[in-house]
């Protein structure tokens, strides 16, 4: 895919990730329109392309609410009609495990990302199939494939993400729009900063991969459209692991979880339990 003039929406577009590949592919030629809650951030971004000499338009929106999401997409195809590619990038949630989770906190990871996936890509694919050409593009976590442990939710959000993707592929069959799913490892962000402690949950295998900055992901991201790739997984040496899960996902699932997260023994959690009750 040729990406100058083509119209791209990125959702979590105020940081990180979103915020990276918004800038790389308005360095292609794209007009993106950004997605997020915060429009300051997403001001600072827009500034940032077109000062550049890139275009952008901001949207600020709560993806969550998908009734929001419904009026945002009408004032796209108003303003720029449907988009070319909708980069699906926007997600939320902490590495918790089970019982440190509420189900509402689990319902509210599964509804970002994997909802406002749905809600974000169903608005324009009408508008798509029409046209008979539209990419959508789904980024999720390497969880999606080897989920560790002490992250139950965030896992599952992230695998309902790739199962998504499979799905919506299957879906729309021969109409012209494409799929594309792209798996990332660690990557540097102020994910780890706004939830302190979840480094430490990551698994010790991960530890042999490079940490991604967003740009790595974002020029991942870029180059994959334009050679209009299935799967996108980066860092590459990545991708024999998930290669070898499918072969062998019994053991690539021992090794994470032997060199991941272990549950504090249950006096442990008397004491931690304690010492919140203490400091409050």
């Amino acid at each position: 895919m040729t990406l100058e003039n083509r119209v791209v929406l990125v959702t979590g577009a105020s940081s990180g990730i979103g915020a990276a590949t918004a800038e790389a592919l308005a360095r292609e030629g794209a007009h993106v329109c950004l997605l997020a809650r915060t429009e300051s951030a997403l001001t600072d971004v827009a500034d940032g392309i077109r000062r550049a000499g890139g275009t952008a338009d901001v949207y600020p929106v709560d993806l969550a609410d998908f009734d929001a999401v419904e009026a945002v997409a009408e004032r796209i195809e108003s303003d720029v009609g449907t988009p070319d590619v909708i980069v699906n990038n926007a997600g939320a949630g902490r590495f918790l495990a089970i019982e440190e989770t509420s189900p509402e906190q689990a319902a509210e990871m599964m509804r970002v990302p994997y909802l406002a996936a749905f809600a974000v890509t169903r608005a324009f694919v009408d508008g798509m199939i029409e046209r008979g050409s539209g990419t959508v593009v789904n980024v999720t976590s390497v969880a999606a494939y080897a989920p560790w442990p002490g992250a139950t939710a965030y896992a599952t959000a992230r695998w309902a993400m790739r199962g998504f993707s499979a799905a919506l592929r299957a879906d729309l069959g021969e109409t012209g729009v494409h799929v594309m799913l792209v798996v990332a490892g660690e990557v540097e962000s102020p994910y780890f900063e706004h939830n302190p402690g979840s480094r430490e949950r990551l698994p010790a295998i991960s530890r042999l991969f490079p940490t991604l900055t967003p740009g790595d992901v974002a020029d991942a991201i870029v180059n994959g459209l334009r050679e209009d790739r299935r799967t996108v997984i980066v860092p590459r040496s990545l991708a024999a692991v998930v290669r070898l899960h499918r072969l062998f996902p019994r053991l690539v699932g021992e090794l994470v979880v032997r060199t991941g997260w272990n549950r504090p023994k249950r006096d442990d959690w008397t004491r931690i339990e304690v010492g919140r009750r203490e400091s409050r």
